[in-house]
């Protein structure tokens, strides 16, 4: 329960401050929406890239220190970091703890140890599914949360996530047990610790490459939602933080009924590769709608795309795993790991500095939604390369 929570607290705590971050930024640089998401891209930089380094980190100091310490630092340094941010008298200082939580926020390497550690080899599953129940709960509850306390001011979801990490880390103090015996502890390793040794193993894998390079594109066009959305809707209908938090806690929902019910029924349908093109053509679509709404509630009814957009990761995710062999599907998920932290680092300062360039007073054409345009392209170029890949024959590459 413990881990689980913790799960559930990092995933909050990325979504908790997405409404009021712009407020925020304007408060400390004195600039308007346009040039302060400049700075939330770059923030958002900031944690993603600090998180993409410390994840082997953390979980190459669990093997030799145990997970127990490990994870309690991680909570704790969590929670002195959202009282950091919440205090922070200048924009360096929000700098400061963004990369503490980005590392501390890597704590998702060490918990899903300490999972496999507890369950039993016929229980991992469901146990890992607890995880994935925990993510998915985080991005609902994070950005909902965070826009309710958003009305009492940009600092006030910062403290309220400080608490909750500070009390889980009392309660894991008295009651979290250590699991790994120091008979199996190892060495700490940084040759072992290093992030890209997982994109590295891509080039092992050439049938899945195409495959890879369109879900590279995908993630993304997905990184506009965490990176702009709260900059374009406050600047383009002028929404609180209260209602920026609803829409995205409404896209975690979305996301979560369509991946928890619908690959059930549309994938053994449709097949893996008709049901990834239909959900990046659907995805595409979605983007363009969100640049050229005109109106505020039609970014919601564009939400429901979701429903098949987020249909692409598990079709495609099943479709490479038939491609390569049984002693080859660590490296595999390790390798798409590895592009989603990529794209978690470069799309933000992306998308951002594209806002600005379409919203700042001076901009040749004047155009908010453009971030949202470049996100639908992308797309687009995904489903180009996954049809041309999914075209090549899905056997493994060697016996296994």
């Amino acid at each position: 329960m413990f881990v689980l929570v913790t799960v559930l607290l990092d995933t909050m705590g990325f979504g908790v401050i997405i409404p009021v971050t712009p407020e925020l930024i304007m408060e400390l640089t004195g600039e308007g929406l346009s040039r302060a998401a400049v700075y939330g891209g770059w923030l958002g930089f900031v944690f993603a890239a600090l998180q993409f380094l410390f994840a082997p980190v953390l979980g190459g100091l669990s093997d030799r220190f145990g997970r127990r310490p490990v994870l309690l630092y991680a909570v704790a340094s969590l929670g002195i970091d959202y009282v950091l941010m919440g205090l922070a008298p200048t924009i360096t200082w929000l700098f400061i703890g963004r990369g503490i939580s980005g590392i501390a926020g890597a704590s998702f390497t060490p918990a899903h140890a300490y999972i496999a550690d507890v369950s039993p080899p016929e229980k991992r599953a469901q146990s890992f599914g607890f995880m994935g129940a925990a993510f998915g709960a985080g991005f609902i509850l994070g950005p909902a949360l965070g826009g309710l306390l958003g009305e009492l001011g940009p600092r006030a979801p910062f403290f309220a996530a400080a608490a909750l990490s500070l009390i889980n880390f009392v309660y894991g103090y008295f009651v979290l047990p250590e699991t790994l015996d120091p008979s199996k502890r190892r060495a700490f390793d940084w040759r072992r610790a290093n992030p890209v040794g997982t994109l590295v193993q891509i080039r092992k894998h050439p049938l899945v490459l195409g495959l890879l390079a369109s879900l590279f594109l995908w993630q993304v066009a997905h990184q506009v939602m965490p990176s702009v959305w709260s900059f374009y809707t406050m600047y383009k209908f002028g929404w609180t933080e209260a209602v920026v938090g609803g829409s995205l806690a409404f896209v975690g929902l979305i996301m979560v009924v369509g991946q928890s019910t619908l690959p059930r029924v549309v994938i053994p349908h449709l097949g893996e590769q008709r049901t990834a093109l239909i959900g990046l053509a659907v995805g595409a679509a979605g983007y363009a709608g969100y640049a050229f709404a005109s109106q505020g509630w039609m970014m919601f009814a564009w939400l429901f795309t979701w429903l098949l957009g987020a249909l692409v990761m598990p079709s495609t995710q099943a479709l490479m795993s038939r491609r390569v062999t049984a002693d080859s599907q660590g490296e595999l998920q390790g390798a798409v790991a590895g592009l989603h932290s990529l794209s978690s680092i470069i799309a933000p300062p992306l998308m951002t500095q594209m806002f600005r360039r379409f919203t700042a007073a001076d901009a040749a054409v004047h155009f908010p939604g453009a971030p949202f345009l470049l996100s639908s392209a992308l797309a687009l170029g995904a489903m180009a390369l996954f049809w041309k890949a999914g075209r090549s024959e899905t056997r493994p590459e060697s016996a296994p």
